[in-house]
């Protein structure tokens, strides 16, 4: 019998990221927040049914209240995060809850940036939706 060489890899060090960047993804069914440093690499992350809700309570605003909280609690803790730039997409109810989770997290907000995508005309609309 060969002998096993598996043996214990070393932890990866813990990284202090004190800048980054909070994405939230706001649909009208659920809210994504996303925690990345400012190269783009996802540090933290946390949705509506991440904390526990399911079906159309994922859309509520309170669902994504505590996502955002969950999301910065996270980096906070792991990576020693404290001051981020919120970019927000979509049109869902939790948007404006979202930013306020992560400003009374206390990380400090430096900018907010909507970067919500809108056809210029691009794709036809399924046939229901013509008129």
């Amino acid at each position: 019998m060969a002998k096993s060489t598996k043996g214990k890899t070393p932890r990866r060090a813990r990284r202090n990221i004190s800048a980054g960047r909070a994405y939230v993804n706001a649909s009208y069914n659920n809210t994504i927040v996303t925690i990345t440093d400012l190269e783009g690499n996802s540090v933290a992350w946390s949705s509506g049914g991440t904390i526990g809700y399911k079906g159309s309570k994922k859309g509520t605003p309170y669902a994504a209240q505590l996502a955002a909280a969950d999301a910065v609690k996270k980096a906070q803790q792991t990576f020693g995060m404290n001051i981020v730039d919120v970019i927000v997409r979509g049109s869902g109810s939790g948007r404006e809850q979202a930013i306020r989770a992560i400003q009374a997290s206390g990380i400090e907000v430096k900018s907010i940036m909507d970067d919500t995508p809108v056809p210029h005309n691009g794709c036809r609309p399924k046939k229901k939706f013509r008129a």
